[in-house]
């Protein structure tokens, strides 16, 4: 597995993360959100549904779409995250339709980030509770919406005529997918804390946190000893897709 580091100078100043459901980006790059962050980074969030499905406690159903959003918004204060949008697709239904990658292609161009980063689109048949259906079409959404139709000024035209003009997105980091796509990783041994105190705020989606908790560990420190980093320390690993890069050009 490949180890490009983190290096704040390396030219990322905005990056958008896209989650199926309010938690996921939590625990697939929580870590690596709050170094970036500490480094002068902006972050923007884009929640995918509302998350009306998930919890256990049945008095929990009324409040839970609102319930979910307040545990995120307070979930990424803790890890540096102000800017945090809701496109309100409803938990377990969420499509790689036009009507989604038209809403993703506009944030994008509004944003204009240096990373896009979101769920994967494959399945890992290793541990399939990383492959919900709505992960897997957050990260189909996501990918139609880089490319092609964030960079063509002829796709949604609609979207050109509001404003939102075209942009060609750098690099596509995705999380939570399959093991043989890792390619990169970021230790973020320093920031474990900080990224368990995130999790820990979506209480209505853990009936054991302290479980949770111990198999978060585990997996940071599995992925560290994958990346060779050594023992006791802890990463956060992705399948980064260089989009427009000084080694691609268009259509190829």
């Amino acid at each position: 597995m490949e180890n490009s580091g983190f290096n704040p100078a390396a030219g990322v100043r905005q990056v958008l993360v896209f989650a199926a459901h309010p938690d996921d980006v939590d625990f697939g790059a929580a870590g690596t959100i709050a170094r970036w962050t500490a480094a002068g980074v902006k972050v923007t969030y884009c929640i995918m549904t509302d998350g009306d499905a998930g919890g256990f406690d049945e008095s929990h159903r009324a409040g839970i779409i609102e319930m979910r959003a307040r545990e995120q918004a307070a979930a990424a204060g803790i890890v540096g995250v102000e800017d945090i949008r809701f496109l309100g697709q409803r938990d377990g239904y969420l499509e790689a339709s036009h009507e989604v990658i038209k809403l993703v292609a506009g944030l994008i161009r509004e944003i204009r980030p240096d990373v896009v980063m979101a769920m994967h689109p494959e399945r890992a048949w290793d541990r399939i509770q990383k492959s919900h259906p709505d992960h897997l079409a957050c990260g189909e959404a996501v990918t139609r919406a880089v490319y092609p139709a964030a960079e063509n000024p002829y796709a949604y035209p609609d979207l050109a005529e509001a404003g939102l003009t075209a942009y060609k997105v750098p690099y596509l980091w995705f999380y939570g997918g399959p093991r043989e796509r890792d390619n990169h990783f970021v230790d973020v041994t320093d920031q474990v804390d900080a990224k368990l105190a995130a999790l820990r705020i979506h209480a209505s989606q853990h009936p054991d946190l302290a479980r949770m908790e111990a198999t978060v560990r585990r997996h940071l420190l599995d992925n560290a000893q994958r990346c060779g980093l050594g023992q006791g320390r802890s990463a956060e690993v992705f399948h980064v897709v260089g989009i427009n890069t000084p080694d691609t050009f268009a259509g190829f």
